[in-house]
């Protein structure tokens, strides 16, 4: 983990430029898919995301999450600063959004916590020809109340590219170490989403998602794809809303997330 910091902040030293998160009418809320914006909130505004989850889980009881709620605070045109709180209750570790949840066993124990988050983003580079707009995101979760008690370190990159008719094709990977029930594994999560405007308002994507867990007693795979939608109802307000299919298995069979973007 600490090479994986030395290279975030390495890559946001050597960026050369950024995109404003004030271009044009879209937010760039990080919780609108799995694969997060590649844009920091602008100096001096404050971008808040909240969301409630729902999961399907295959066995045992479904994962309600919810608020998801993030702090994100710009600092520089190429720095914010993240702050989170979170509750989520289910079966199941089953992560269909960016707040990483400890894992319990398939037998079907309920999993009850509560944490916080804390963290930076670092835009790193901008769109010039092939080469893609990126920033690293580097985050920790803590839990406040629940069986676990370990701070899982995640850091994040995230690449993409504006196309014509401002299309857009985001890709990142999300690497977390995160606590089991008796010992600590590693969890990827590789995801690309295409964002399509429809108007200046709305937007609709499709993405593919998944987590792969490494280190515990019984891996799991847990590929999904997830269609989503956004509205701005104001400059400064969004409303979203996105659900998703596993596709074996080991993912649950079913999500939604529905949530909000108010920047100020």
């Amino acid at each position: 983990m600490a090479r994986v910091l030395l290279l975030g902040w390495a890559a946001g030293l050597v960026g050369a430029g950024w995109t404003r998160a004030d271009d044009g009418p879209d937010l760039h809320t990080d919780r609108d898919a799995f694969t997060p914006a590649t844009v920091c909130v602008d100096p001096g505004r404050v971008l808040v995301e909240g969301s409630y989850v729902y999961i399907d889980n295959r066995t045992g009881l479904p994962t309600n999450s919810y608020p998801e709620l993030i702090w994100r605070i710009g600092g520089t045109e190429w720095f914010e600063w993240r702050v989170g709180v979170d509750y989520s209750v289910g079966t199941q570790g089953n992560v269909v959004t960016s707040v990483e949840v400890g894992e319990l066993p398939l037998a079907g124990n309920t999993l009850y916590e509560s944490n916080i988050l804390y963290g930076f983003k670092v835009a790193t580079s901008e769109q010039i020809g092939l080469i893609p707009q990126s920033c690293f995101i580097m985050e920790a979760t803590t839990p406040t109340f629940g069986e676990l008690s370990g701070t899982a370190p995640v850091a994040t990159y995230v690449l993409g590219w504006e196309l014509p008719s401002r299309w857009r094709l985001d890709a990142a990977l999300r690497y977390a170490y995160s606590e089991a029930e008796t010992t600590w594994f590693s969890r990827w999560g590789p995801s690309a989403v295409l964002r399509i405007p429809v108007t200046e308002r709305w937007e609709v994507h499709g993405e593919w998602f998944g987590t792969y867990t490494q280190g515990l007693p019984v891996d799991a795979a847990r590929p999904f794809i997830s269609p989503g939608t956004h509205y701005l109802l104001t400059k400064n307000l969004e409303i979203g809303l996105r659900v998703g299919w596993g596709l074996n298995d080991t993912a649950a069979p079913f999500f939604s997330d529905a949530g909000f973007g108010w920047r100020w």
